[in-house]
């Protein structure tokens, strides 16, 4: 339509990158220049201002400059035309016009570029008109000096004569002054003032008259122009109309319906939104009432959940709204009033869970309820409830004991509880028996409370396990998502997304309608899930279908206990994995902190008891006894716990040392007593013994079992036959090889004594030798127990006695081997020495016996005279001599060693013989003397191997004479 004006400026063709341009007839549209009239005629009237005419144009400056109607000096053809309502705006780009570039021109530079060299080259040959240069500039010099009359005040761009000192300067008061009969002559002055003003005004409107003539042609050509260009507005202004119906018709034919549709869209989502937004400020409204109900039925994990959704949701989507300016900072009060009433909750749980009765079956009280607690406890980063746990233990612990106590003296009528008031001081009044009972009730209920502890730190290590398991599933899942799934660029076309209506985007109508049945979706996930269960009415569970940040906050994954209790794990759970791993590794110490709790109150109750040495005073039996029961309580809490508690086995350990002592200082002085009353005769052995004896040679180191009745009908031997030896001992030694046996089935009972056993034992063996050496070698024996002489049946006697201690000495190195550590077995050289000792005492008294025979000989054999009769005197008492040894030491010692003491007696036998022979100058040259010789040592030869045993004894007595020389 437009392009049929023949003034239209659209190219005719659309396929065309070159404007055509208008032709203009010059004798149509050139008109004659008039001269114009020096006053500005009436303006129009209001009806026909809208139509121009010559009266619009302006022809005199300052009544353009002075318009009143204009609020400022028009700056175009458009305002002047359209008034002042007319407002630049800009204008969108044509779809329809093409982009003109540089190359649209280059024809065009092709075509006038030889033009415009002839230009300039005429342009340089042709002279100046220095004519009319002289003219121009004589007439530019005298304008200038003209305008320098004019003051320069009124030539400064700020003149304003509301200005005070510029209202002075143009107008002094002076010349109105007109007081003092001045008058005439002010007047003249106001009078002269105007006329020189005038003057100024004369001047600047020849200077702009002159400029104006100079430009005349200039502007009389744009006077003709407008026309032109009244004419073309006018077309194009018909023609935009003509367009601006057929958008119209175009509008309601084909957009204005589906226009419709989508404002109709838009405004059912908006409903929708808004729908939904007042049944969101509904259910939050309903928060505070809810968290109530929750909190009745101690659900606080489900009141902590709501609490934090009402405030995201009070952060996100309710931020700003007025009436719940207040509910925040309220629902923070409530918040912080849970982590009091949990605690309060758990600690309240822990009493009921530690003190109720010890025979109750149920390892576990209200497994879901403490699930809840530990969950809600974590969610609320509230940690010290373990310290409240271990605090509960402490006071249960010692009412257990207490308990213990109360029940086991109320039972004993021999105590009065009305004259006795201290509980501690009724305990001491028990004896072994009763205390032993009180004790195994005591370790009994704590093995039970140990386990009820730790079946309630499981529950509590799983839930930390479980919230630490899914943290780490979550990031993973997330890091996993991350890599899989880039972020999505949803644009649409530009063109499309700018049509708007009412200040929202077409798309936004698009993406409503698509986002719907996302958030029925993430609705229906939500009212499924678990975790709404506690918000179960519609007020309660309708706004978490509107919030789809809070519904992917409040996921929640199940997770099983190893109790069989399904628990919904949070994903908003505030603990870092860190913070989770060191709860869970303080969880396992608070198992161990209550294995020591028990020991340290059994400790103490040991140790009120053993105020008055009563543990000290035990026989080894009862507390053989007792350390069993102690060892057995320290592996069952091991056990339960899985590390043992070192308080009480301390304990243990100290007693154990006292009882060491006392059981050795027993045993010494037992033994001292029994070697200060030993008059060392061969004494019966009891058949007890024999069995004793029999016991260690089949392997078993211990105390046999009394039998009744049999015992009683056996008679005691005459000596103790150990592997097919017989020994001749003393009772002493009977009563010691019991006496180490005891050592040795003590070491059996209590393990932990084994070192402290094996040096005592040292000692009391040491002591056995040292005191019979000094009772039998030494002769104590005659002052302690009043014998008149030590016999060479005593040295006979004892010398068995510590070859049988010698004997079992073996056997008891190898009992404390086994038992012993092996970086311990440095201990057992103590059992060398004292082997080697007791072989140096036996050699001793070997020695001793000798000597008694020696000094004999000596004594004897001094006196001896080769002469008749024979066998002289002299031999008949050696011979006697001889036969008493014989028969002393006979039965006690066994034949080998008999023959060994003989052949060392005879020894000494010869040599002193030898000696006197010498002295008496009697050698071996068959002559009288040599002849009663050789009688006398026949007959003490032939008595001498007379005797029993020393028939085969090769006696050799060609030694008694010197060799010839």
């Amino acid at each position: 339509m437009a392009s049929s004006h023949s003034s239209s400026p659209v190219p005719q063709g659309s396929s065309s990158d070159v404007f055509f341009k208008k032709e203009v007839d010059p004798t149509k549209h050139i008109r004659p220049v008039q001269s114009l009239p020096d006053v500005c005629p009436k303006e129009p009237t209001v009806t026909d201002q809208h139509r121009w005419t010559i009266y619009h144009s302006k022809v005199n400056l300052p009544a353009a400059l002075n318009d009143p109607r204009l609020a400022k000096r028009e700056s175009d053809f458009f305002t002047k035309t359209w008034g002042l309502d007319f407002v630049d705006t800009e204008v969108i780009p044509s779809f329809y016009l093409p982009q003109i570039s540089k190359e649209h021109f280059t024809v065009y530079q092709q075509e006038i570029s030889q033009r415009e060299k002839i230009h300039e080259r005429c342009k340089n040959i042709c002279p100046p008109k220095d004519t009319f240069d002289r003219t121009l500039l004589h007439t530019h010099d005298k304008s200038r000096t003209d305008l320098e009359q004019v003051p320069k005040i009124f030539m400064k761009p700020d003149f304003a004569l509301d200005d005070s000192l510029t209202f002075n300067s143009v107008l002094p008061w002076s010349h109105f002054n007109t007081a003092g009969g001045k008058g005439n002559r002010d007047a003249a002055s106001s009078k002269l003032l105007q006329e020189k003003l005038s003057h100024y005004l004369d001047i600047v409107e020849v200077n702009i008259a002159h400029q104006i003539s100079l430009r005349s042609e200039a502007f009389f050509h744009a006077m003709t122009s407008q026309h032109e260009l009244q004419d073309y507005l006018k077309k194009t202004s018909q023609a935009v109309k003509m367009l601006r119906d057929k958008i119209a018709q175009i509008d309601k034919v084909m957009c204005e319906g589906s226009l419709h549709i989508l404002r109709l869209a838009l405004t059912r989502n908006n409903c929708v939104k808004v729908y939904n937004k007042l049944k969101l400020m509904a259910t939050v409204h309903q928060t505070q009432p809810t968290v109530q109900v929750l909190l009745s039925t101690s659900e606080f994990v489900g009141a902590l959940d709501l609490i934090a959704t009402t405030q995201e949701v009070l952060q996100q989507e309710l931020q700003g709204i007025h009436s719940f300016r207040h509910l925040g900072s309220q629902l923070c009060e409530l918040e912080k009033l849970i982590d009091k009433m949990m605690i309060a909750e758990f600690s309240t749980y822990s009493h009921s869970d530690l003190n109720r009765p010890l025979e109750d079956d149920c390892q576990i009280l209200e497994e879901e309820r403490l699930v809840s607690l530990v969950f809600g406890l974590l969610k609320q980063r509230k940690l010290n409830f373990l310290e409240i746990y271990s605090e509960e233990m402490i006071i249960t612990a010692k009412n257990i004991i207490k308990q213990c106590v109360i029940n086991t003296v109320s039972q004993i009528e021999e105590i009065d509880t009305d004259v006795v008031l201290k509980l501690a001081d009724q305990m001491r009044m028990l004896n072994f028996p009763q205390w032993f009972d009180l004790l195994k009730d005591i370790f009994s209920k704590f093995t039970i409370f140990l386990q009820r502890v730790k079946a309630t730190l499981n529950i509590i290590h799983s839930v930390v396990l479980s919230v630490l398991d899914k943290n780490r599933r979550t990031r993973e899942l997330e890091e996993v998502s991350q890599q899989k799934n880039p972020t999505k660029d949803s644009s649409l076309d530009t063109e499309v997304a700018y049509l708007i209506h009412e200040g929202m985007f077409i798309s936004d109508a698009f993406s409503e309608s698509e986002l719907t049945p996302v958030v029925i979706d993430t609705t229906s996930q939500r009212n499924a899930s678990p975790n709404s269960e506690p918000c179960s009415s519609d007020s309660v569970s309708e706004p978490e279908c509107t919030t789809d940040s809070s519904s992917s906050k409040d996921q929640t994954s199940s997770s099983a206990t190893p109790g069989g209790v399904d628990v919904m794990v949070n994903e908003d759970m505030k603990l870092t994995d860190l913070e989770l791993e060191k709860l869970a590794n303080n969880i396992q110490e608070l198992l161990y902190s209550a294995s020591d709790i028990c020991h340290d109150r059994a400790v103490k109750f040991l140790m009120s008891r053993a105020k008055d040495g009563f543990l000290e005073k035990l026989n080894s039996t009862e507390f053989i006894t007792l350390s069993r029961l102690m060892e057995t309580f320290i592996l069952d809490t091991e056990q339960i716990c899985g590390r043992k508690s070192m308080s009480l086995l301390g304990a243990l350990q100290s007693q154990a040392n006292k009882f060491v002592n006392r059981f050795h200082e027993e045993r010494k002085t037992k033994l001292s007593l029994l070697l200060d009353n030993e008059r060392w005769k061969q004494a019966d052995v009891p058949a007890e013994f024999q069995d004793l004896v029999d016991s260690i040679s089949d392997g078993k180191i211990a105390l046999p079992e009394k039998k009744s009745g049999a015992t009683e009908e056996r008679k005691p031997a005459e000596v103790l036959i150990v592997e097919g030896q017989q020994y001749a001992v003393v009772g002493t030694v009977l009563l010691l090889i019991r006496i180490i046996l005891e050592y040795c089935q003590c070491v059996d009972n209590i393990p932990s004594v084994t070192t402290d056993m094996l040096t005592r034992l040292s000692d009391l063996l040491k002591y056995f030798n040292s005191r019979s050496c000094q009772l039998v070698l030494g002769a104590g024996a005659l002052q302690v127990v009043g014998l008149k002489t030590i016999t060479t049946k005593n040295l006979a006697l004892s010398s068995r006695c510590l070859q049988l201690i010698v004997h079992y000495i073996p056997v008891i190195r190898a009992h404390f081997e086994a038992r012993l550590q092996p970086k311990q077995y440095s201990m057992l050289r103590h059992f060398d020495h004292i082997t080697k000792d007791y072989h140096d005492h036996i050699a001793e008294i070997s020695a001793k016996l000798v000597a008694i025979m020696d000094s004999l000989f000596d004594k004897l054999l001094s006196k001896y005279e080769v002469k008749a009769p024979v066998p002289s005197a002299c031999f008949r008492n050696i011979c006697k001599q001889m036969a008493k040894m014989h028969e002393a030491i006979f039965d006690l010692l066994p034949e080998e060693q008999t023959q060994m003491l003989f052949l060392r007696i005879n020894a000494s036998y010869k040599l002193h013989l030898k000696k006197q022979l010498s002295h008496l100058n009697v050698i071996n040259d068959g002559g009288p003397q040599n002849g009663l010789v050789t009688a006398d040592v026949a007959f003490y030869t032939g008595n001498l191997q007379a005797l029993k045993g020393l028939k085969d004894l090769d006696l050799n007595m060609s030694e008694i004479w010197e060799q010839k020389r």
